[in-house]
């Protein structure tokens, strides 16, 4: 027999959770004469057996019944599927927090948060330390705080010798480039790359181009190029972020932006872009848009990591309507132009293989690769759209 405090002590809980216990009819203890309490063998063991029920999930209430009848199975189902999805979760968060303290890739979590909550994500990569450069390129492209530096270093050397950094053809940017208006004599170009479409620009226009990239080394490959040529007085160079534009209101004719609004977003481009046009300016926008409802289950898979707010055309036309632009024309790449970009990266990629066998940027482009291959210009492309500032 066993006093309370003696009950308590061998069961491992509280005199105050025996005694609440004893009220639901758990254990029954004996009132002696002198007003102690006793509780006997079987006390004890039925509180042993009750604390291994609880340790599986179940309520006292459903312990109970355990205890006093036959096994209610379905029950115990039940609580098998909640004991799972807390596993799940637990284990989750177990390498949620071995990715941020370094010893697990924390990819999940960016590509997660991209989906859910892009504009927090980018004020919490600032807050971490990262440039607002930095933290996009982190954002679209390493996806991980760990290992950025060096996923960086080697995306470069896989880019730095190629000419094109995306899809795209002379003869598509010519097409898009014969809808700007006649009229135009200042021309805001927004990642410019190394200038392979500014130069096309200047060629067949006369308009001032302004134009602007983040990227320092491609900059200053703009400006070799420039050197070279007779456009050298009719292009402006200038590294800054498209997010921040550090130009005046009302100051460009037209916009050209091919290929790089995702970094952004559709209606946060369009939207802060905007005061940099004149009234009735024009902006010639290049976006990844789907060609199908139902592309295939790894395409989709995909884009939906790398590019979650990638739409069909028919909703960024209306898009495009509620922000107060109308369209002029619009045009897909052929997959012509895909292979313009992606042929020249495969070789590169498979120059560098060998040596570079465990870089996840190689992993990554040579899995972007593939996706061209299965889907470009079937499932999805880059579409063109001329869209004209409606006059305010």
């Amino acid at each position: 027999m066993y006093l309370i405090s003696e009950l308590a002590s061998k069961a491992g809980i509280s005199r105050t959770t025996l005694l609440y216990y004893e009220k639901l009819g758990l254990i029954s203890g004996q009132r002696l004469s002198n007003g102690y309490r006793r509780y006997s063998e079987r006390d004890l063991q039925r509180l042993l057996l009750l604390q291994q029920l609880q340790s599986a999930g179940l309520t006292l209430k459903e312990c109970q019944s355990c205890l006093d009848v036959k096994l209610d199975k379905q029950v115990l189902v039940e609580r098998l599927h909640q004991l799972e999805e807390e596993i799940q979760k637990k284990t989750q968060a177990r390498e949620l927090l071995l990715g941020l303290l370094g010893e697990r890739s924390q990819r999940n979590l960016h590509e997660s948060l991209i989906q859910s909550a892009p504009l927090e994500h980018l004020n919490w990569l600032n807050t971490q330390g990262y440039s607002e450069k930095e933290a996009l390129r982190l954002k679209w492209l390493s996806k991980d705080m760990n290992d950025h530096d060096a996923y960086m270093q080697d995306f470069m050397d896989i880019f730095a010798p190629l000419e094109r950094w995306g899809p795209g053809s002379q003869e598509d940017t010519l097409k898009a480039a014969s809808f700007l208006p006649n009229s135009a004599t200042h021309i805001l170009e927004i990642g410019s790359g190394k200038g392979t479409s500014t130069l096309l620009l200047a060629e067949h226009c006369d308009a001032h181009i302004t134009a602007v990239d983040n990227e320092p080394t491609a900059i200053e490959q703009l400006k070799q190029k420039l050197a070279e040529t007779q456009f050298g007085e009719q292009v402006s160079p200038v590294c800054a972020s498209m997010t921040s534009l550090p130009f005046a209101a009302n100051s460009f004719d037209a916009i050209w932006a091919e290929g790089c609004v995702y970094i952004m977003g559709m209606e946060n481009a369009l939207t802060q872009w905007k005061s940099c046009l004149k009234n009735g300016g024009m902006i010639m926008v290049s976006d990844l848009v789907w060609l199908t409802d139902s592309p295939d289950e790894k395409t989709k898979q995909f884009w939906q990591s790398e590019y979650p707010d990638m739409q069909t055309i028919a909703t960024r036309l209306k898009q495009f309507d509620a922000l107060g632009y109308d369209l002029v024309e619009q045009f897909s790449l052929g997959i012509e132009a895909w292979q313009n970009y992606w042929l020249p990266l495969q070789r590169r990629i498979n120059e560098l293989a060998p040596t570079m066998v465990a870089s996840q940027a190689l992993i990554d482009i040579d899995n972007e690769i593939a996706t061209y291959e299965r889907s470009a210009a079937k499932a999805f492309t880059y579409q063109y759209f001329a869209l004209k500032l409606r006059a305010s």
